[in-house]
């Protein structure tokens, strides 16, 4: 069995072209995600990779209660629904509620499940319900083999329009690690497989009072991640990390996508050929 998902003309999975799923952590402003956009749909235009944007417009599970989280749903959806107009260009965010689902399904075109939500059954099947594609974060906490669990959920409501995104397996405290050996594992289940390879880099809580990263090491994850059969690369960017209001140790500069998205295309085409 090897599923595919679609939305709209870009297909994920079963030797489909290597898609990029990016963009801020989170909602600051309607000009930043513009821009932010803007630049990705560019870039990815003349790298001819396939490109979903992506940006929170509520971060419900940041460290602290004093971190900045979004706009909230109805002023975050409203931007994502301008830059999806403006610039015609396919959106993703993540759901932190089931009492959100049928209002962000309106405007997104991939629902994004939050790591920490993974085994939440009811909001799996709500979310699945839309018969949007639904982007399933692995949390820190499952093994991949345990995927299959949560895949059946989905599957149970009828809809099958559901890839699964590797992001790093909790290794002590504050800390994560990366075993390519997942990918493999959860593709060979059939589904389409997504690296996060900013959050995988990410020292969760590492900061005290927010989380830490080391960005440095995220394009030598992305490599592996392709080298080992991932089907598309999942990466927040911001045009000055150090800024970010969210997330920022972990994201890349938007003027070092161009070499790492040349050298994931070409370790990409050299699998396949």
């Amino acid at each position: 069995m090897n599923n595919t998902v679609k939305t709209g003309n870009i297909s994920i999975g079963h030797g489909s072209p290597l898609v990029l799923i990016s963009g801020p952590c989170v909602i600051e402003n309607y000009e930043t995600t513009y821009k932010i956009a803007s630049f990705l749909k560019e870039l990815t235009h003349k790298l001819d990779i396939p490109f979903i944007f992506k940006a929170s417009y509520d971060k419900a599970n940041r460290t602290s209660i004093n971190s900045f989280r979004g706009p909230g749903i109805t002023d975050g959806l409203n931007i994502l629904k301008r830059v999806k107009a403006k610039l015609d260009i396919k959106i993703i965010s993540d759901v932190h509620r089931i009492n959100e689902i049928a209002d962000a399904a309106r405007v997104l075109d991939v629902i994004q499940i939050p790591a920490f939500l993974c085994r939440q059954t009811d909001f799996i099947i709500e979310a699945a319900r839309t018969g949007r594609p639904l982007n399933i974060k692995k949390g820190q906490f499952l093994a991949p083999w345990d995927i299959i669990n949560v895949v059946e959920k989905v599957t149970s409501t009828g809809n099958h329009q559901v890839m699964i995104t590797e992001r790093g397996t909790m290794f002590g405290y504050n800390n994560l690690v990366v075993d390519f050996r997942g990918i493999r594992i959860i593709k060979d289940t059939g589904w389409p497989v997504i690296f996060d390879a900013t959050h995988s880099i990410q020292l969760p809580g590492g900061a005290g009072t927010s989380s830490g990263g080391d960005r440095k090491f995220a394009p030598v994850l992305a490599c592996a991640a392709v080298a080992a059969g991932a089907d598309g690369i999942f990466m927040e960017v911001h045009p000055d990390p150090d800024k970010a209001l969210c997330d920022g140790p972990n994201s890349l500069r938007l003027d070092s996508l161009y070499e790492l998205l040349s050298r994931l295309k070409a370790i990409r085409r050299a699998i396949v050929s």
